[in-house]
């Protein structure tokens, strides 16, 4: 016997596959918007552990520097290597770092020139290109 489907039977099918699709759908997104959410909030507590620990360290050598400045030695010889202080009789002679500035400044700059030299053989190599093709194309309209 076979079972004959009425049109009420179709409408009712209908509208709850569509409800039951549109639910699946909403469950759906909000499944993949739930994941997303969960996993930005790990990378963010990550890198804010990583952050705390670097702040952390950093705390540790400010107290470690600070117990070291309260040493009365320690921060004469402080003031005389970083602001240029002198006990009596001692000279000082101020040697400037500006040999590793200028080392630093001299291989940008020969950085610089090694790039706008191989800019300039490339360009020259292009142009060598064009001038060659342009003599054999005037070459064959000759011949023709």
């Amino acid at each position: 016997m076979a079972r004959r489907i009425t049109k009420a039977s179709k409408r009712r099918l209908t509208l709850f596959g569509t409800l039951s699709v549109v639910a699946i759908i909403y469950f759906f997104i909000s499944l993949c918007y739930n994941i997303y959410v969960t996993y930005s909030l790990s990378m963010e507590k990550k890198s804010l552990e990583d952050k705390y620990l670097s702040l952390q360290e950093e705390s540790d050598q400010l107290k470690i520097d600070i117990e070291k400045l309260n040493d009365d030695a320690y921060l004469a010889n402080y003031a005389r290597e970083h602001y240029l202080y002198s006990k009596d009789g001692e000279y000082i002679i101020k040697l400037e770092d500006d040999m590793k500035t200028n080392t630093e400044e001299n291989i940008d700059s020969l950085d610089d020139m090694i790039k706008s030299n191989y800019l300039t053989i490339a360009l020259s190599i292009l142009m060598l290109i064009i001038f060659i093709y342009i003599l054999c194309k005037g070459k064959k309209k000759r011949k023709k």
